[in-house]
């Protein structure tokens, strides 16, 4: 290929790669920041549920034994042992919470407040620097001045006679879920750019994957135009030597007719050539057969071989029809493109059998199948060319190919209409024994 041609795929495969790697990095880092959000939340709503269950609890408990307002009475203490009262020396917060024994929690801590934010007593691990916020929403997130942030539950308490007493605080430090969060940033900090580094590794194999298909295509169309070029410049340089040698003055009548006869045959070559690069361009552009109607397999066969038997008897080859379905085979096609595909193969049969060989063509069905087989004693094609000789332009034996006039479109032509009728062609062969050319095609399902 062409440098030229080289940069343009190599450019096209870089921004396909490019495309690839920056809509997965989208995607890796949507998820990374949503995953972050939720593992977030979800710790926080935990955190939320244990403080509001642990303030439950204390706020039932204790309002019942409230009497006066901004007032702590002595039996709070009884219920909560490390309450610590404002003014006196207490080193209860390094202790846990307790209630009545009830219950202990490490890392808690209580506050109680009076109306205009006061504070009447404290227990647990309370920071001493935390701020008092009484007017804000019940939940709040506060931040001491050492950078720790705890998370805050406050609950307005009222006496047993329902008078507004004071306020209540639980909260909880929240330095083990930063701890954890700093870990999974860290985590998706380093996880992230090594995903990343995969994904552009692997966008760039997969974009090399995927240019393959196309690659491939360009080769072949290149390599299709280079034959159809050649093919048609052959017989335009024999019309031009021929014109050239008549339109002199030496050219006689005679020379001027046999020069017209060779402008007539290379003429027929070429139209037969252009005829079947339209039929390959059509099949191309479509994926089922120009008119679908019921045709009878049986007729065809025996019509293509009664009408090639003048041919194969000139060659000197038996041709015989080997019709072993007993009842009729029928297939929704175009009956004029199944009469192409297996005139073609019949003609390829011929072309390449010797003096004395013989040619069977064999309809049978198969299940919901018809089979299709035409079947010679000829030279045979190797296991390696097999694999090219439904190619077009492509000729086994090139010599006889060029007497013949044949330009390699042959078997290209029976593929595509094969497939066309969603069906396929096989070939078994072996050298100097001859070859089997299978045609499988869906047969009509009788109602």
């Amino acid at each position: 290929m062409p440098m030229k041609y080289s940069q343009v795929f190599h450019a096209t495969r870089l921004r396909l790669a490019g495309l690839y790697a920056g809509t997965m990095g989208i995607i890796l880092t949507i998820c990374a920041a949503g995953f972050y959000e939720a593992m977030a939340r979800s710790h926080v709503s935990e955190l939320n549920h244990r403080i509001e269950s642990v303030a439950g609890t204390l706020h039932d408990g204790l309002e019942a034994s409230l009497q006066e307002p901004d007032k702590l009475e002595p039996i709070v203490q009884k219920f909560v042992p490390t309450l610590c009262l404002s003014g006196t020396s207490c080193s209860n917060n390094a202790r846990a919470l307790h209630y009545l024994g009830v219950f202990q929690e490490n890392g808690y801590y209580i506050r109680f407040l009076t109306l205009s934010g006061q504070i009447l007593a404290s227990g647990g691990q309370v920071p001493t620097d935390l701020p008092i916020q009484i007017e804000a929403e019940p939940w709040q997130t506060l931040e001491a001045s050492d950078g720790s942030r705890y998370r805050q539950l406050s609950l307005r308490l009222k006496t047993a006679n329902q008078v507004p007493w004071g306020y209540m605080q639980v909260g909880r430090s929240l330095s083990e879920l930063d701890g954890h969060m700093v870990w999974v940033r860290l985590i998706l900090l380093v996880g992230l750019p090594s995903a990343m580094l995969l994904v552009v590794f692997s966008s760039w194999w997969l974009a090399g994957q995927a240019m393959q298909p196309i690659y491939r295509s360009y080769r072949q169309m290149q390599q299709f135009t280079a034959d159809a070029a050649h093919e048609l410049r052959t017989p335009l340089a024999a019309i031009q030597a021929n014109l050239e040698s008549t339109l002199t003055p030496e050219a006689s009548d005679d020379d001027a007719w046999d020069t017209l006869r060779t402008v007539e045959r290379q003429n027929s070559r070429l139209s037969r050539l252009v005829h079947d690069l339209l039929i390959l361009s059509r099949m191309d552009l479509q994926k089922l057969p120009a008119k679908q109607e019921l045709c009878t397999l049986n007729d065809l066969v025996s019509d293509l071989v009664e009408e090639f038997l003048a041919l194969a008897i000139a060659s000197d080859i038996s041709l015989t029809a080997n019709i072993q379905a007993n009842t009729l085979v029928t297939i929704n096609g175009c009956e004029e493109q199944l009469y192409r595909l297996v005139a073609n193969l019949i003609t390829n049969a011929i072309q390449y059998t010797p003096a004395g060989g013989k040619v069977t063509v064999s309809l049978q069905q198969e299940d919901h199948h018809a089979l299709i087989q035409v079947q010679d004693t000829g030279i045979g094609v190797s296991l390696q060319e097999q694999a090219h000789i439904f190619d077009r332009f492509y000729r086994v034996n090139s010599d006889r190919s060029r007497h013949t006039g044949g330009a390699g479109l042959g078997l290209a032509i029976a593929q595509a209409i094969a497939q066309t009728h969603q069906g396929s062609i096989q070939v078994e062969s072996e050298l100097g024994k001859g070859s089997k050319f299978t045609v499988k095609l869906p047969a009509r399902k009788d109602k």
